[in-house]
């Protein structure tokens, strides 16, 4: 392996544990509702990070989008609000029954999803025999993977500490459900990195034009959402208490923590060449549930869980990542 594709895979690994330990901040905000946490997060995420970056690197984004057509853009903003929807979802989801199964069930919820949908919905070479086969057997190791750690969280039913687990299950599937929104709206803003690329812009940087719109949608859906819950509770005067300044940092940390996931990927998987697409983003998935089920242990999320569900657990995710190992393998076919 080559010093550059050395590099590209420290900027993977370096993604998936920037992206599995955003949220670990948020533990440390708990006198402040989740809405106060989650609307400096959205801020700082979804619309502080991205337009920086992507208005230093293409002044003339707005050029683009006005050499667009309007149908592409309304469903690159459509798309962008179901992904706000998902990312709605993953913080409650994650809030209400931890990051370690929370990231193993919405990561092997979306894993699926981001398979399957852009195959049901869009046009796609055909498929040798060998990469249909290994699919296939990875979506089912994919969903055993995630039923057996949804098992493996039942003693939270029983856990005062632990809120509704069925109610955080069930965000965490949705979540993961959404998440394809991501995926489908690249594929569908493909007119407007043609359009980046024909006003100038580099090859490898014309789809931030699609990742400023989408991210704009995510920030509405989630910053409006939480500005709806700061209204209902009564919560938007947390935001003059003694430690808002800290938890503020905190919010913002999680922002800045979230898009430099996507900044290490980004270069580390084009340092890979042919492998990026497989290896890249098999390692990017793999780390992401390891580093949320380290932090959730570390930070005590199963303190108290019998041995059994602790087993159970270590199973699920050791199906979950073989069945990420093997939807990497089918890419490479």
């Amino acid at each position: 392996m080559s010093d550059s594709q050395l590099a590209g895979l420290a900027a993977v690994l370096a993604a998936g544990v920037l992206q599995g330990a955003f949220m670990l901040p948020m533990k440390w905000t708990r006198g402040w509702a989740w809405e106060n946490t989650w609307l400096v997060f959205a801020f700082t995420a979804y619309l502080l990070c991205p337009w920086i970056l992507v208005l230093s690197a293409m002044p003339n984004v707005f050029r683009i989008y006005g050499a667009t057509s309007p149908a592409t853009l309304a469903g690159t903003v459509a798309f962008g609000c179901g992904w706000g929807a998902g990312a709605v979802t993953f913080g409650l989801g994650v809030a209400a029954i931890g990051m370690a199964l929370g990231f193993a069930v919405i990561l092997g919820t979306a894993a699926m999803a981001g398979t399957l949908i852009p195959l049901l919905v869009l046009p796609h070479a055909p498929w040798t025999g060998a990469r249909a086969a290994c699919t296939a057997a990875s979506l089912v190791l994919m969903l055993a993977g995630v039923a057996v750690c949804s098992f493996a969280g039942k003693w939270k039913e029983k856990d005062p500490r632990g809120g509704s687990y069925a109610r955080g299950l069930g965000l965490c599937v949705v979540s993961g459900l959404l998440s394809s929104c991501g995926n489908l709206g690249f594929v569908f803003g493909a007119e407007i990195i043609a359009r980046a690329q024909a006003l100038g812009a580099p090859q490898h940087l014309a789809p931030n034009a699609v990742w400023a719109l989408m991210t704009l949608a995510l920030f509405v859906a989630n910053a409006g959402y939480a500005a709806l819950l700061l209204r209902r509770n009564r919560t938007s005067n947390l935001f003059a208490s003694p430690n808002a300044g800290r938890y503020t940092l905190y919010g913002a940390l999680m922002g800045v923590m979230w898009m430099g996931g996507f900044v290490f990927y980004g270069p580390g998987a084009r340092a890979l060449g042919d492998l990026g697409p497989s290896l890249g983003w098999a390692l990017l998935m793999s780390t992401m549930v390891m580093a949320a089920n380290l932090l959730g242990l570390l930070t005590g999320e199963w303190t108290g869980a019998p041995a059994a569900a602790r087993r159970t657990l270590a199973a699920g995710l050791a199906i979950l990542l073989a069945a990420i190992v093997g939807l990497g393998y089918s890419n490479a076919l």
